[in-house]
């Protein structure tokens, strides 16, 4: 029996034996490699349908790591996917499915910047490491907020050192934005205006818009934008270009900077948001630049996955089915997804090493274990290879680090026309960039700055003027001086004169700086010239007009006071008078002082309206004008304007009041008089007018100098020229009497000689009238002795006669009294000749 049973027993266990050994063979593999999930989310519909190309990329990738003996070994990978719709709402669903259902997952892969956030928020919470394929908002570059996330997709930030290149490249320094206001487009110009304030570009305009551009299309234009950066998706793109069309914000004179992951034809697409024709919309974005993060390795290299980049298309094209690229959701980021893959798997199996050594392993791995998921860490940080979408390494921030390739919309479809490396900081330039124009457009109208400069013609003219001016005060002072020992001279005052000369001949030299400009003295030295006009200027009315306003004063002082003081018009005393211009002068040259000191004159450039010249209306003319002034000028000039005006209206009054004097000590104080008139009257005139006039250089040049020219030849003619023809009709040797008797009628049109010949006249009449008035009084004395005798022989001729009649008295007859014939009438105070009388006192 016992032989019986074992057989039995011996042919069934063969049996069993060959069974487990054949299970065994079989399900080696499954036995052999520990599994390893990935909890993935790929938006296969929503915003954007990523999944459709991005999920059979992964997969491939998957496929071929897992059949690797020389990656994980002991492990096997394998997907766990959903669809989030690109939606946070439904991600937040679909992960707490993933963390809370078995089994664990090692790796989270989402897709979607919105859903992506919301998943790397999370993760640390449960340990989690998270790589994404299709995630470019800036916000995720956040360590403290997201410590676990990684990307193969670069950062929506990585165009904008590209496009800062490009604007150096082209000379740009002054840019405008627009943006749609979401968080990826608002973190990605914060971090564009951070870069290009940096290198020194201006972001002039910014604007933004949420659903209708229009209103930010329209202050563009007003704000003359010429360089915009867009920042919106594409349905949004289709609504600015449209605006732009209707606004004529393209050409020539502008460039537009658009992202570059837009289908290429997004303008062609038909909307019905919009009302512009596919006509329009491809004149409105010819020439625009796009910056796009290169997703497919350009150069025919062997990467990780021992494939080109075209091999994969071409293995991606057969997984798809055929299907068009075009019609396929996340086509463009597909090398991407495969990366991310293989970056993953790469880090896992660098991991192995230093857990085993830890006496760890990575299906040890639950959500409390923060060991092994700062390996992963480490390893992800560190990673460095060749993929099909180009080198990938990631940067601090756990972002990947790529090329941008540049292209340019030339005649309805994108040129490549560079490449620029980021990491080396190297730009790939092909030159093939057109332009509408002949060349990169200006990044603002061109302001040409176009100083106005003073009419050398009308500047030379004055200057001669000037010139001759000065010759004629020379001519004056020396004669004044040459002659200065001429009683006749020495009467006018000659060195009151002589300071009015100088006074102004000090007036005539600051017509020179005040013509001098831009054109022929540097701007550091313009400020000397402005001090020469402003002292010249100042001293030299101070002197002549202050010489004037001192005679006239003195004039009137004297000769307007009450008859008990007459005594006191002989005597003049010189040293009064140069005191009085001495005050005045100290006065000016304190005030010019303390407004030197205080407030010193400095170079001021008066900007004009910007002009459009004829032809090329993207060139204005901005002119501009040189001024002297400082800090507090309308005070200054009002204070000196001021004490001016006064002097000249005192000066006016004084001459008014003093027109019928006549003195011998300051014989030409009818002549100041009158200088003072012309001086008055064009210096009141010609200071509100340049100030009025000071926008227009020729205009106040002309007004200033020439009202400067005109009172000093006004005043050096009628003060010295009478002189002089005295003094060379009459002869300088000649006495005062034969200079009277020799003059006559001939100088009876002078005031003064008129004045001088009627006094003589009025000597000559009071001896003839006291001579007169001697006659008169002797004739009475032999009247009264007549009367005197004929009283004493009355008596004794009534004795003799009592009978007689008495006889009248007798009167002498008025013709008894008259002088023999041929000699004068007596002439006494009543009976004066009324002609002498007119004489006597004309």
């Amino acid at each position: 029996m016992a032989s019986s049973h074992c057989p039995h027993r011996f042919g069934s266990g063969r049996l069993v034996a060959a069974l487990l050994t054949l299970l065994l063979s079989c399900s080696s593999p499954a036995l052999g490699k520990k599994k390893l999930y990935i909890g993935a989310l790929f938006p296969m519909s929503g915003g954007w349908p990523g999944g459709q190309a991005c999920l059979p990329s992964a997969k491939m990738a998957l496929e071929l790591v897992n059949k690797r003996t020389d990656i994980l070994p002991d492990y096997e990978l394998e997907l766990i996917h959903y669809d989030s719709q690109c939606d946070p709402g439904e991600a937040t669903k679909l992960l707490y499915d993933l963390l809370y259902t078995e089994p664990i997952k090692i790796v989270l892969m989402p897709g979607c910047s919105s859903v992506s956030t919301l998943v790397a928020e999370a993760a640390r919470m449960w340990n989690l490491i998270v790589l994404s394929y299709g995630s470019s908002s800036p916000a995720l570059s956040n360590r403290q907020r997201f410590p676990t996330f990684f990307r193969t997709h670069p950062s929506a930030t990585l165009h904008n050192p590209t496009r800062v290149q490009l604007f150096q490249k082209w000379g740009w320094t002054k840019i405008a934005t627009i943006q749609q206001t979401t968080e990826v487009f608002t973190s990605t110009l914060d971090d564009l205006e951070q870069r290009v304030k940096e290198a020194g570009i201006e972001i002039s305009v910014r604007q933004s818009f949420l659903t209708d551009p229009a209103v930010a299309v329209k202050n563009l234009k007003r704000q003359d934008a010429r360089i915009i950066v867009g920042l919106f998706y594409e349905t949004e793109a289709r609504k600015v270009f449209c605006e732009v069309y209707k606004e004529k914000l393209y050409g020539k004179k502008h460039v537009w900077f658009l992202i570059g992951w837009y289908a290429d034809n997004w303008f062609k697409i038909k909307d019905p948001s919009i009302n512009c024709t596919v006509e329009q919309m491809t004149e409105a974005v010819e020439g625009h630049v796009t910056t796009e993060i290169v997703m497919l390795n350009p150069e025919t290299v062997r990467g990780a996955s021992n494939l080109t980049s075209q091999e994969f298309l071409a293995q991606l094209n057969v997984t798809l089915g055929g299907k068009s690229p075009e019609e396929t959701g996340g086509f463009q980021e597909a090398p991407l997804a495969y990366d991310a893959v293989w970056a993953l798997a790469l880090a896992l199996n660098k991991t192995v090493g230093p857990l085993k050594a830890k006496g760890r392993r990575l299906e040890d791995f639950n959500y409390n274990n923060k060991d092994i998921t700062a390996e992963i860490y480490r390893a992800l940080n560190t990673s460095s290879f060749e993929g099909v979408s180009g080198h990938v390494v990631f940067d601090a921030q756990g972002s990947r680090m790529a090329w941008t390739l540049i292209e340019q919309l030339q005649g309805g479809s994108y040129k490549k026309i560079g490449y620029y490396d980021m990491t080396k900081g190297n730009l790939s330039w092909y030159g093939n960039d057109k332009w509408i124009g002949a060349g990169p457009p200006a990044d603002q109208t061109m302001v040409i700055l176009e100083y106005r400069f003073l009419s050398q013609k009308l500047f030379v003219s004055v200057s001669v003027f000037a010139g001759l001016g000065i010759l004629l005060g020379i001519v004056c002072l020396t004669f004044n001086i040459y002659n200065s020992n001429v009683r006749y001279i020495q009467n006018s005052q000659p060195y009151l004169n002589n300071m009015t000369a100088v006074g102004c001949m000090m007036a005539l030299a600051a017509v020179f700086p005040l013509g001098l400009d831009g054109l022929h003295v540097h701007k550091s030295q313009f400020p000397v010239v402005c001090q020469f006009r402003l002292w010249l200027l100042g001293l030299g009315f101070s002197l002549a007009y202050g010489s004037m306003f001192t005679k006239i004063w003195w004039v009137h002082t004297v000769f307007t006071k009450k008859d008990e003081k007459k005594d006191k018009r002989k005597h003049l005393e010189p040293w009064k008078l140069y005191a009085t211009v001495g005050v005045l002068l100290v006065i000016d040259v304190l005030s010019l002082m303390i407004w030197q000191i205080v407030d010193p004159l400095h170079i001021t450039v008066e900007k004009f309206t910007r002009e459009a010249p004829k032809g090329d209306q993207d060139v204005l003319i901005e002119p501009l004008l040189e001024h002297c002034s400082s800090e507090k000028m309308n005070t200054w000039l009002g204070v000196v304007y001021g004490y001016k005006g006064l002097l000249l209206l005192l000066g006016i009054f004084l001459a008014y009041e003093t027109k019928s004097v006549s003195t011998e000590k300051i014989n030409d104080h009818r002549a100041v008089g009158m200088a003072i008139y012309n001086v008055s009257v064009l210096c009141m005139i010609t200071a509100p007018v340049t100030m009025i006039l000071s926008s227009k250089q020729d205009a106040s040049f002309a007004f200033a100098s020439l009202a400067i020219v005109f009172s000093v030849y006004i005043t050096l003619v009628v003060l010295f020229v009478p002189k002089m023809r005295r003094l060379i009709t009459r002869g300088e040797w000649q006495s005062d009497q034969q200079e009277t008797m020799k003059t006559g009628s001939s100088t009876n049109n002078n005031d003064e000689e008129k004045s001088r010949q009627l006094e003589r006249e009025n000597k000559e009449l009071q001896k003839i009238i006291q001579e007169k008035e001697e006659r008169v009084s002797e004739l009475r004395n032999q009247l009264s002795e007549r009367q005197a005798l004929r009283s004493r022989r009355r008596p004794s001729s009534s004795n003799l006669n009592h009978s007689t009649p008495p006889m009248p008295t007798a009167h002498p007859d008025p013709k008894s009294l008259l002088p023999p014939p041929g000699y004068p009438l007596p002439i006494g105070r009543n009976n004066c000749h009324t002609s002498r009388l007119q004489l006597l006192y004309k």
